[in-house]
Parts: C-alpha cells; structure tokens; sequence
C-alpha cells in the first residue's frame, strides 16, 4: 500500500487560522492571529502541499484573498485553494496568482456546466469537493444542501479533466474521531479521479487506513494544531 500524500490544511476566517467543528461557524478555534506564518511552518516541516480554505468566501460573508496572495507568494509548496470559487474569473486568478489547484465545492454541485468550462480550460488544475453531511452533498460553507444523488454527481465529474475529488466527511470533520471509512469506500467506487479524503483524521493509523480504502491524499486539520499527530508523524519523518 502506497503512502498517501499527507495536505495540512488552513481554513481562514476574518484573516486568522480557524479550525471549525462540523462545519459550525459557531464553533470555530483560533490557532493563530498570522495564516501565512502557520503555512511557513508547514514548508519547514517538510510539507509539499498545502490546503488552504477561505471560509468567509465560502459562505459569502466576506473574504480572505489578501491573505491568501500573501501565502502564494511567501511558500514554494503546492498549494491547493478552496472557498467561494464560484466563476471562471475567480479560478483563473488564483491559477495566475500561483495556486496549484483550485476547488470547486457548490459549483461543482449546483452549476455542473460552469465546472466542466473551467477544468477544460485548466486541464489538471480543478478539484471537484463533495463535502457531505447524513450522505447528501452539503454547499455554501456548508450552510446548505443540495437534493441530489452522490452517484449521479460524482459520475458525471468523472468524464472531466479535473485534478481530482475530495471527500469531506462533514460530520466527523474537526471532531478527532476518525475517518468515515464507509463513505470513501462508497465514493471510491464511483470515481477513477485522484481522491483527497478529510475529516477526523487524528494518527498515522487513521492516515493508513484511509489510504487502504482508497484515498490517494488526506488532508489533516484539528490533529495537526492539537498536537494529537506531528507532520513529521504523518509524513513518516
């Protein structure tokens, strides 16, 4: 079984490094005043990727584009951009300005055509989100869902040029509690893109079996700023 690749990850609100519970804006923990400090200390740990989620612009109250130009420009790390992509415009900036991928999470649900112009456009460079609570695709940050089978949506991405999928298990996600294994297993069986799992990550073992259902890349969050797992840890280090 081959290692997957290991994504810290840093969600943004009002400019700081958050990690939320369950995806509740209520129940958000600061970890720190500076997100590109945080992401600095990720590339001296020995991270190559990061994740890196405008939370403000996810759910439309705002956003966090300054802080997250500065984080391009300050870290030569593969840096993949979620939160609020919601036109071509916004993907292609964050394209130009050095992002390595960028997300689509309610547009890849709710406007399949505008995804499909976008990741022909960036052959590689977009990345479908399938964030899910009680199994049925959760959108605009999370506040909402959507109506729509996960098979039919995932199947049709399948035909795209996209740079892959993530999974996000929202009910396990800044819980600590473990990976929702049944529900990777699921989507891996529908999909034959790049697969990034997140939510309730918390140790190399936890890592190991996600990996063992399928997932390609896991993308570590509460863990990482408790202290529960090292990035040394998870890279094997």
């Amino acid at each position: 079984m081959k290692d997957p690749v290991v994504i810290p990850a840093i969600d943004i609100l009002g400019g700081r490094c958050v990690r939320l519970r369950q995806g509740d804006y209520e129940q958000a923990t600061v970890y720190s005043e500076d997100p590109t400090e945080v992401a600095v200390g990720f590339a001296e740990a020995g991270a190559q990727h990061i994740h890196v989620v405008d939370l403000d612009a996810a759910r439309g109250s705002g956003d966090n584009k300054a802080v997250i130009r500065a984080i391009l420009r300050r870290v030569d790390l593969k840096v993949l951009v979620a939160g609020g992509v919601r036109t071509a415009d916004a993907a292609g900036a964050l394209i130009k300005a050095g992002a390595h991928g960028v997300v689509m999470g309610t547009t890849a649900v709710r406007d399949p055509q505008l995804l499909e112009k976008c990741a022909t456009k960036h052959p590689g460079r977009l990345v479908a989100a399938l964030d899910i609570r009680d199994n049925v695709p959760a959108v605009q940050g999370w506040t909402e869902t959507e109506p729509v089978m996960i098979g039919d949506l995932v199947g049709r991405w399948d035909a795209l040029p996209l740079g892959g999928v993530i999974l996000t298990c929202i009910d396990r996600d800044g819980t600590m509690s473990g990976p929702d294994l049944e529900s990777l297993a699921m989507v891996r069986r529908m999909t034959t893109h790049f697969l990034h799992y997140s939510g309730g990550v918390t140790s190399r073992e936890d890592i190991n079996r996600v990996a063992a259902a399928g997932a390609h890349a896991v993308i570590l969050g509460r863990a990482l700023y408790e202290g529960r797992l090292t990035l040394a840890q998870a890279l094997r280090r």
